[in-house]
């Protein structure tokens, strides 16, 4: 006869199934943590093929989140009943199909990954060829006096720069010769204008400015930058340094008259009073002269005694910001702000390598001084200001509309029609150093 064995138990706490998802969520944070470590030394490795294996890695981890993401969003949408749900407009409509066809998706397959059902595939497609306002399928319309082309030209520079505001559209835009106002911004974008604030509080308080030329007042701050989306890390003691491979520590230094980024720094940890000061010296030595003001926060690198000693040898003026006051230390923090932005969060993953991640930040800082224009400068690069250069928004401009006087006024700033009103024009989007965030933008007459 046989016997059956005795199954011995594990013993438990008692409390154990209320803390089991806690520690799976815990769990997780921990293994990618590991992993980063893991990632950073084969980032590091002189061999070629482990550089690649860890690279492979991360884009097979990066594409199952991905997945994992798209999974969670359906779900909610799913739990709405195909009749509630809201109809896509007739120009996603057309983007749907155009994808269908690049997928060489069914019906089937289009319905499940839209969660619409194959009769409104099919219903799509046999009247794809409608015209008129009311057909179900329709290409973007301009809305306003301007050609059609100028509203399809807008609408792709917003879906190929979504980050990008009205206003800042409009001063890229005037760059490159084509002068558009805010408002005509807004209606070809179809946005629904925003109420206005009443009272005290729609009045925008006067913004002062106390740099009187470049290199009369600058900004320095630090910052830290992620390598892996976060710093999430629960348990002690891992919770607590910031540093190397988990983040990098990057300095700025800025211009406050041109807003123009004097210098850049990368470090692996929280820097010393020593490490700062000899990033200030290579700033100085780039720039070719020192500022009279330098304004920072009250960090333990700007309070020592020897960044005090360093400020007086160099006949610079110490001045500490006023937390939340505008035109004080928000500039820099604006600055940061914008550079994690339009950089580091632009990348798939911020690099493990010094030289990789030095490099990057050198790319967007010569694109933001000499390509990206300033509200606060009135479309004028960094770099225009700095340098006192002719404007490139000063230039003569395009004027699409056929029968617009020549005197007329147009968007801000007033200058010139080039050539004769009614040009056709098209527009040119390039990449800096093939980096999809450094955009130049360039408007020609069309063929």
């Amino acid at each position: 006869m046989a016997v059956r064995p005795t199954v011995v138990g594990v013993p438990l706490p008692r409390t154990w199934p209320k803390r089991v998802r806690t520690a799976a969520v815990h769990a997780i944070s921990l293994a990618q943590m590991s992993l980063i470590h893991a990632r950073s030394v084969a980032a590091n490795s002189i061999n070629a093929r482990i550089r690649l294996k860890a690279e492979i890695d991360r884009l097979r981890q990066e594409i199952l989140l991905l997945r994992e993401d798209l999974r969670i969003k359906d779900v909610r949408m799913a739990q709405v009943p195909a009749q509630r749900r809201p109809h896509y407009p007739p120009v996603e409509r057309l983007a749907i199909l155009e994808l269908r066809a690049a997928r060489f998706w069914s019906q089937a397959q289009t319905a499940t990954h839209f969660l619409i059902t194959p009769a409104t595939v099919a219903s799509w497609m046999w009247r794809l060829d409608e015209e008129g306002p009311q057909a179900l399928v329709q290409i973007s319309q301009p809305v306003n006096t301007f050609p059609e082309f100028v509203g399809d030209l807008v609408r792709r520079f917003k879906v190929l720069c979504p980050t990008m505001g009205r206003t800042r559209i409009a001063n890229v835009l005037c760059r490159a010769g084509l002068h558009l106002g805010s408002t005509t911004i807004r209606r070809l974008l179809k946005d629904k204008p925003r109420p206005a604030a009443s009272g005290a509080a729609s009045q925008r308080m006067k913004h002062i400015v106390t740099a009187r030329r470049p290199n009369h007042v600058r900004h320095s701050d630090l910052s830290a930058v992620p390598t892996a989306l976060g710093f999430w890390i629960p348990w002690l003691p891992w919770a607590l340094p910031q540093r190397w491979p988990f983040c990098w520590r990057i300095a700025v230094v800025m211009d406050h008259f041109s807003r123009c980024v004097m210098g850049v720094g990368v470090l692996a940890k929280q820097p010393s009073s020593n490490e700062a000061q000899y990033f200030l010296d290579r700033v100085i030595a780039d720039a070719g002269i020192a500022p009279d003001h330098m304004i920072t926060d009250k960090g333990k690198q700007f309070v020592a005694r020897a960044f005090r000693r360093w400020c007086r040898r160099r006949r610079i003026r110490q001045r500490f910001g006023a937390v939340g006051r505008y035109g004080s230390i928000a500039l820099i923090e604006r600055l940061i702000r914008t550079l994690k932005a339009e950089c580091t969060r632009r990348l798939v993953v911020v690099p493990f390598q010094w030289a990789h991640f030095n490099r990057e930040l050198a790319m967007w800082r010569s694109w933001h001084n000499g390509g990206r224009p300033h509200e606060s400068l009135g479309a004028r690069t960094p770099d225009e200001v700095y340098f006192h250069r002719r404007p490139a928004c000063h230039a003569p401009r395009f004027e699409p509309r056929r029968h617009w006087p020549r005197r007329s006024r147009c968007a801000a700033p007033q200058v010139l029609v080039r050539g004769r009103p009614g040009t056709e024009v098209a527009l040119l989007i390039a990449f800096r150093h093939g980096r999809k965030h450094l955009l130049l933008v360039t408007i020609r007459r069309a063929a």
